[in-house]
């Protein structure tokens, strides 16, 4: 029953599959680990494994790494996938390590996405890491100081990998298409475009190029241009995990480029996400929050704007909307910096907790009724439209307990609330006075 069956299936796996390295100096990448003398170049080289936690982006050869590290020991190699496995899998992984230790052979189970797993099947692990039933490799791609039980970290040792970059890539690519035989050329402004489209991550790649031959064959194409490689990839949304550490470093990016004064840098940042297909609106928010936090009083508007990029998106949508969170970002980052609220609210916030519930002074109480005027709730309160100035000189609003002047908000130097900060000092002067007459007046009565 020859001919149906007989094709290779090796040849029609994926790519990605195929060109997955047979040996360690085959890997792509990760030369601060597999390098001479590096941690993991050290640990193949010696055949003495420990527990570990691969952590690194998508398609950067965590499995690999795994499966030729179990290759390097000879061992057992056991995968489990923590979004698709629950406890009773772990028992069956367990089960059969014990079993090949009984054979005098070690086992290396791997757990990909091991932050999926809730705080019990982490614990599941440990007595059977304790015990040398197994060596546990896992693999995460958000930072497992929040994600993986301190227990199980505690016992394994931590490794980064990092995203490859474009020479990483261009290996790899030519190592793709050395494997597929003949087929269209890639013009070399077309490689710099696949290499931004894959976004540092060699399976994507390998993904992609099966995605262009396919297209450039049926097309009957000889060279692949940029314009093509566009025009098939479409709009290749670039790597982030919304809830991940990519998304928020980006995030954090954004923050520091308005908070450092770098319009050029926002937008990037601003159109990186929005290209990763973060959702508009919470990139809205952010800016509000900008706003507030590191612009404050030294230019108001930039809150108003901010609010309002966040009204013009809602009503036009993308990608129309985008341009009025676009010129948000670019104003926040040109606006005059402070700080000052955000530090004062952060203040102002902790005496309220460390003081609890001191008593509203009487003279700022509200007395609605005569039985609350005949406690003495109002008496004595200044009202400050009747003084000079419009202010009530050396008048006291915080309760007994506190500065009457914490100084909680200190404005800058910079922007509006330079000006602020003049009538802050000004009033400052005024409560002296009051305070230097009132003394004074005090003396003289003590003296008649």
């Amino acid at each position: 029953m020859s001919g149906l069956f007989d094709t290779d299936l090796a040849d029609r796996a994926p790519l990605a599959e195929r060109l997955r390295p047979r040996r360690i100096d085959d890997v792509i990448g990760q030369a601060h680990l597999l390098g001479e003398g590096k941690p993991l170049r050290l640990a193949f080289d010696a055949g003495k494994l420990h527990s570990m936690i691969l952590w690194g982006p998508p398609g950067v050869g965590k499995t690999t790494l795994a499966r030729l590290l179990a290759g390097a020991v000879d061992a057992e190699f056991q995968a489990l996938s923590a979004v698709f496995s629950g406890v009773k899998d772990i028992r069956e992984a367990v089960a059969l390590a014990q079993q090949a230790r009984a054979r005098g052979r070690p086992t290396v189970l791997f757990v990909d996405e091991v932050h999926r797993f809730n705080k019990a099947q982490q614990d599941a692990f440990l007595p059977y890491v304790e015990q040398g039933v197994l060596t546990f490799i896992g693999a995460t791609t958000e930072n497992p100081s929040f994600e993986v039980n301190s227990a199980l970290l505690s016992r394994a040792s931590v490794y980064v990998l990092k995203s490859l970059g474009e020479q990483d890539l261009r290996l790899l690519l030519a190592r793709a298409l050395a494997a597929v035989g003949a087929a269209p050329r890639f013009a070399d402004d077309a490689v710099a475009r696949l290499c931004g489209f894959s976004d540092g991550d060699g399976r994507r790649l390998l993904n992609l190029v099966e995605q262009l031959l396919d297209a450039a064959r049926a097309s009957a194409l000889e060279e692949i241009g940029p314009a093509f490689v566009d025009q098939v990839l479409a709009r290749s949304l670039q790597r982030f995990d919304k809830g991940g550490d990519a998304f928020y470093d980006q995030i954090s990016a954004l923050h520091k480029s308005v908070r450092g004064s770098d319009p050029d840098a926002a937008l990037y940042w601003l159109c990186r996400m929005l290209e990763g297909g973060a959702d508009p609106h919470y990139l809205g928010r952010r800016l509000v929050r900008m706003a507030s936090e590191d612009i404050g009083l030294a230019d108001p508007r930039a809150l108003e704007i901010s609010l309002n990029a966040c009204s013009a998106y809602e009503r036009l949508g993308s990608p129309e909307g985008e341009l009025a969170l676009a010129e948000a970002a670019v104003f926040l980052a040109c606006a005059a910096k402070s700080n000052a609220v955000y530090v004062a609210y952060k203040a102002a916030r902790k005496a309220a907790a460390e003081h609890g519930s001191l008593p509203v002074p009487l003279h700022l109480r509200n007395a609605p009724t005569r039985l609350m005027k005949g406690l003495g709730h109002g008496q004595g309160y200044r009202y400050a439209h009747d003084e000079p100035d419009g202010y009530a000189a050396g008048e006291r609003y915080l309760p007994e307990g506190l500065d009457a002047r914490p100084g909680w908000y200190r404005p800058v130097a910079r922007g509006m609330e330079a000006r602020i900060r003049e009538k802050l000092d000004r009033l400052l002067s005024l409560d002296a006075a009051s305070r230097r007459a009132g003394n004074a007046s005090s003396d003289d009565e003590a003296t008649a």
